[in-house]
């Protein structure tokens, strides 16, 4: 019974988060371009991984509505179309 109850628990809370499950979570987030640092982005276009930090064809997971408001280094700004900029040279 402890075991019903926790989870009971859990999933009311996850109702109150308005993330009832992974679905929901992944509705409210959308794909950055330019704002991870170097071998920490979620993906790139193209394949392969993040070398250059801000570069413009990688992209971090972030909630609906925060990539254009991030704030990065040199005026830089998120975007949520890959850009043409900061990439790894060949």
């Amino acid at each position: 019974m402890i075991a019903h109850s926790k989870l009971l628990r859990v999933a009311l809370l996850g109702m109150l988060l308005g993330q009832v499950g992974p679905v929901a979570a992944q509705d409210s987030m959308e794909k950055c371009y330019g704002v991870a640092l170097a071998g920490q982005a979620d993906g790139v276009d193209g394949g392969g991984k993040s070398t250059v930090n801000f570069q413009g064809n990688a992209w971090k997971m972030v909630r609906v509505g925060a990539c254009t408001a991030m704030e990065l280094p040199e005026g830089r700004m998120g975007s949520l179309e890959p850009l043409g900029r900061d990439l790894p040279k060949e």
